[in-house]
Parts: C-alpha cells; sequence; structure tokens
C-alpha cells in the first residue's frame, strides 16, 4: 500500500479541478511533526504563483474539492497554503490488517524491467579489501530490493581479470608450480602477486618472457589462457567465501569480467572510426568530445586505443555497456563505482550514446558512493598504513560480537554464541555502512555500529527480539490472533502511520539506490515500536480485544523489521 501515491493523485486530481494545470506537482511528503498530521502537500505556493492566485486562496479551493472520506479524518491548512492531511485510524486499521495477512506485506509487485547491476568488482591475484566493501553491499541491497519488487535482475560481477600484469602473474605461477608451490603460494594471493611483481623488477629474463605471455594470453595461446584460468578459479573460489561470509547474493554465476569483452574490441574501434567518431592522433585512436574541455578549454581526447594497439578501460566500458544492452537485454543499467570514476564512465557513456549503442530510453546510472574513513578522517587503513582486508575486517566483527555477546548472556551454549555473534558482528558492519548516504564519505567506528543504542543493526535487530519474546510469554501461536486492529492511542496510530509507509522506502531505495533511507525508515519505526510498548500495555491490555489488536501491531512490525533488514541483506534472530 503507497499512501504517498494514493495521496498524491487525489491531490492532483483536485488542483487540476481547482484550474490549475495538468503538469503540476502536488508535492505530497511525509510530515516531520505530528501536529502537521501524517502528510503535507506542500505545492500549492508554487502553483497559486503561476495562476496569479493568493495561495491560501487555492489551498481553501482545493482543500473542498478533495475526495478524502473514510481516508482522512481531518484535513487542514497551515501558514500560507500548507495542506496537512490526519489520515482515519479505521482505515489504516483496514491496511493494516491486510498487510498482515499478505505473504508481501501488503506490497505490489511491479511491471518487470530487466535491470543490470554492476557492483564488487574484485581484481584477480588481489585479495577483497576495505575499498570493496561499499561497492558490494550497497550493491547487493539494491538488488535484493529489485527483486523483491519483482524486476528481472542480473548481477554483473565486473571482475579485473584482464589486462598486462597477467603476463607477470603466469609466468610467476609457471615458476612455482615446477617448484609444487603453487596451491601453498596462492592461498595468500597478496603475497604471490607482490612476489610476481618483484621478480619482474628484478630479473630481465623473467620480465621478458612476462611480456611475452601476455601476448600469448592476448592471443588466445591455450597454455596462457589455462594459467590464466587457474589464477581467476582460485581467487574467485577465495572471493566466494568473503560473499558468504558477508550474507552476499553475488555467485561464481554473476562473474563477468574485463575479459568477456575481448572480442568486441576490434569491432568496436573500426565502428567508431567509420562512424567517424574516433580519428588517429599521434599514433593513437582517439576520440574528441565537446562535452568535456581540457586545461586549455579545448575538446578532451579519450583514447580508445594506444599507438601499440593496446586497448583501454574506455574502450571496455564502451563494449560492456553495449553487451549489457544487446546481449543482455536490459532495460536498465546501474553501476555501483566510487564517485573517483565518474568522470571516466561519463566519458564512455557519452561515447555510447553518440555511437548509438545503448539508446536514452535506456538509463546508464552511476550511483557512484564516498570513501570508508578511519576516525583520523583519512581513508581506514592498518596501523602500519596498509590497506585492511575484507577477510580481517569481518574477523574482527566477528570477534568484537563474540565478546559482546557473551557479557550479555555468560549461560549461552557455544554454537548459538556463534550464531548470534555472526549475525550480530557481520550486520553491525553492513548497516554502518548502508545507514549512511551513499555519496558522502563516512567514518568507520566500531564502538558506535556494535551499539545496541541508536541507528544500529543490534538496536533494530533486539527490537525484533523484543516483539519474539513478547509472543513466548503471550503463550499464543500468531494464527491464533483474532478480532479487529483499534487504534485508539496515538502512540498506536502512529505506529500505524509508519507501518504503511515500508512501501514508500522501498520504491526509493528502487529508485534511487539509496539504502539509508531504508536504514532511517526502520530506525524510526523500531524507535515507535519502543513508545508504543512502554505507553500500551499488550499482554496486560484492559480486555481481550485490546490485547490482540496490539498482538497484531507487534507482529506487524516484527514482519516489518524482519523484511526491511532481509532486503540489506542483514539476518535476524529470535533471542539476543
Amino acid at each position: 500500500m503507497n499512501i504517498h501515491t494514493l495521496l498524491s493523485e487525489k491531490i492532483q486530481q483536485a488542483l487540476v479541478a481547482a484550474g490549475a494545470p495538468a503538469d503540476c506537482e502536488a508535492q505530497v511528503r511525509q510530515s516531520a511533526k505530528a501536529q502537521f498530521g501524517d502528510y503535507q502537500a506542500n505545492g500549492v505556493m508554487a502553483i497559486a504563483k503561476r495562476l496569479g492566485l493568493p495561495p491560501r486562496k487555492l489551498a481553501e479551493n482545493v482543500v473542498g474539492l478533495l475526495k478524502l472520506d473514510g481516508i482522512a479524518r481531518k484535513v487542514d491548512i497551515a501558514g500560507p497554503g500548507f495542506i496537512n492531511i490526519f489520515l482515519e485510524p479505521s482505515w489504516l486499521a483496514n491496511h493494516l490488517a491486510a498487510a498482515l495477512s499478505s505473504a508481501r506485506l501488503g506490497i505490489a509487485s511491479v511491471a518487470p524491467q530487466t535491470i543490470v547491476v554492476d557492483y564488487s568488482a574484485p581484481n584477480v591475484a588481489k585479495e577483497m579489501h576495505v575499498g570493496h566493501v561499499r561497492s558490494t553491499i550497497i550493491g547487493d541491497a539494491s538488488v535484493r530490493t529489485l527483486s523483491f519488487l519483482g524486476h528481472n535482475v542480473i548481477r554483473a560481477n565486473h571482475v579485473g581479470d584482464w589486462g598486462t600484469q597477467f603476463g607477470m602473474l603466469i609466468a610467476y605461477l609457471e615458476k612455482v608450480q615446477d617448484g609444487g608451490e603453487a596451491e601453498m603460494q596462492l592461498s595468500s594471493l597478496e603475497s604471490f602477486y607482490r612476489a610476481a611483481k618483484q621478480h619482474y623488477d628484478e630479473d630481465p629474463a623473467f620480465a621478458e618472457r612476462a611480456r611475452g605471455y601476455v601476448v600469448k594470453l592476448q592471443g588466445g595461446d591455450e597454455y596462457c589462457r589455462q594459467m590464466w584460468r587457474k589464477l581467476v578459479d582460485i581467487t574467485m573460489a577465495q572471493n566466494q567465501q568473503t560473499y558468504d561470509r558477508l550474507n552476499v547474493t553475488l555467485t561464481r554465476a554473476d562473474v563477468m569480467g574485463e575479459s568477456l569483452y575481448n572480442d568486441m574490441l576490434p569491432g568496436i574501434v573500426a565502428d567508431l572510426k567509420a562512424k567517424g567518431l574516433a580519428v588517429q592522433s599521434e599514433g593513437a585512436t582517439v576520440v574528441f568530445l565537446d562535452e568535456f574541455k581540457n586545461k586549455e578549454g579545448e575538446p578532451m581526447g579519450v583514447i580508445i586505443q594506444k599507438k601499440d594497439g593496446a586497448y583501454l578501460y574506455t574502450t571496455t566500458d564502451i563494449a560492456c555497456a553495449k553487451y549489457r544492452y544487446e546481449t543482455l537485454k536490459a532495460d536498465r543499467i546501474i553501476y555501483y563505482i566510487d564517485s573517483r570514476q565518474h568522470q571516466h564512465l561519463m566519458q564512455a557513456w557519452t561515447i555510447v550514446r553518440k555511437a548509438g549503442y545503448v539508446p536514452e530510453s535506456v538509463p546508464l546510472e552511476h550511483h557512484m558512493f564516498g570513501m570508508m574513513l578511519g576516525k583520523d578522517g583519512k581513508p581506514f587503513k592498518t596501523r602500519a598504513g596498509g590497506t585492511i582486508k575484507l577477510t580481517e575486517l569481518l574477523d574482527e566483527a566477528l570477534e568484537r560480537a563474540r565478546r559482546l555477546v557473551a557479557a550479555k548472556n555468560p549461560t549461552m551454549d557455544a554454537e548459538e554464541l556463534e550464531r548470534l555473534a555472526q549475525v550480530v558482528g557481520i550486520g553491525a558492519v553492513k548497516y554502518a555502512d548502508l545507514s549512511k548516504s551513499r555519496t558522502t564519505d563516512y567514518v568507520f567506528d566500531w564502538d558506535n555500529m556494535l551499539s545496541f543504542e541508536g541507528n544500529t543493526a543490534p538496536y533494530i535487530q533486539y527490537a525484533y527480539t523484543r516483539v519474539a519474546s513478547i509472543f513466548k510469554r503471550s503463550g499464543q501461536d500468531e494464527q491464533q490472533l483474532t478480532g479487529d486492529i483499534r487504534l485508539e492511542a496515538e502512540q498506536e496510530t502512529q505506529l500505524a502511520v509508519r507501518l504503511l509507509q515500508l512501501e514508500e522506502a522501498i520504491a526509493t531505495v528502487a529508485r534511487d539506490g539509496t539504502p539509508h533511507v531504508l536504514c532511517a525508515y526502520l530506525y524510526d519505526l523500531a524507535v515507535l515500536f519502543s513508545a508504543f510498548y512502554e505507553h500500551c500495555p499488550i499482554l496486560n491490555a484492559e480486555n481481550a480485544a485490546l490485547r490482540q489488536s496490539r498482538l497484531q501491531l507487534a507482529l506487524l512490525t516484527a514482519r516489518t523489521l524482519k523484511q526491511g533488514l532481509d532486503l540489506l541483506g542483514i539476518d535476524t534472530v529470535e533471542r539476543m
């Protein structure tokens, strides 16, 4: 049930009936304060200006024409023309009952689109580090939300599995394989990569062989391809363990590495030349873009093939967008890549549009994000200044959560403690990131993220377990709840309105890729439930009918919290 959409349509109709143009914007918003109702329409002032009417007069005309019988108990006008809408408790109660009886909490499926979401994108022969966290978990929350709404979502893990470094890596794999140390060496990808680089820098014969292997690999040599596949397989097997720990839905089947587009690159360069978009410049093939200027104010040249014949990331990204539209039949393409790559992507996509590879009707969206910072405000690093491996971060989250849970539950058995530490620790790391606006940098702080107070995963997970404990104490099965939902106390009505706003939060995440909106919704819901729990006795309600009503409100709160956390990729437990 999307109340926002319903009210927007009703107010739009009243505005048009009052003489406003058909393209006017009602600007319906959820009210920030209870005294301004549940929703506000703020568009009257701008429309009145266009019509040459006093805003208050137009607002009065609109309210007179507004058909909200049975939906609103009161509509009033505040200030120069804000329209405040107070929803009818019996109408809310009916929709709460419908949500409770629905497996999807009353949320409708949408007309499905094929949506390609590009996220995570680690590199072969390198371990995932904290720099991969944001893309991986924000992308996954977006994917889960779009899938929940009924879209056909294609996860695209654009793995860095191609390039000149592979000659060096193949040559080193061959060297250690001869000595029978390959598996041992590759178990630590980071040291394997460093050792290969050291050999390349210090041993001219090794470097020569490595350069030869690059050419052979790109030419399709079977031996080099076999060695390359081994490197890819070992890396992705390690990454999969990390994805599983993180409760991220990516699998090996979602890997679409840079190598996938290799065969397309010569054709794309030839086509861009034939279309007059690419020209030769100092031996390289370049596309000059008027949309981007260099320091001299001239059109910026974007190289798509170097004079030695090598292709660039831009060439691959052009091919990648073309493939996603033509082969995967995408209706919408979303990239979760950090903000530093924005200009690079915009240049590639400008070329894509000019060449006609992806029509304007198919959005290409860069959902960029800021960096994870330490408390010193600098990029999050180890004490020694090195990059923190993702496995190390998750190990620490688990250890801290284990201590926290054990302190609260000294008698808990080891197996349940471990499961709870996993749910709390991983949930805390993910939620700390997802709850911040993705467009900004954020400070990583262990103490805040594992707190049972404030906008954190443990706080919301605990709110869920609270309802579970109420039902245990009630001695009543969820299926046995009877009677109508009655909204009498202010806390009940406020909770009811918020419960019915889940669909609005989900729609925003699906549109904008902003999981922090869903986090803010869940936190607010948990706070409102806490106020309801304090002021409205549930198990000791005045009478049986009120007890049943409040148990239903509690149950719908638990289901909503669980569904919301699930869309973020965060688990719940029945006791904490």
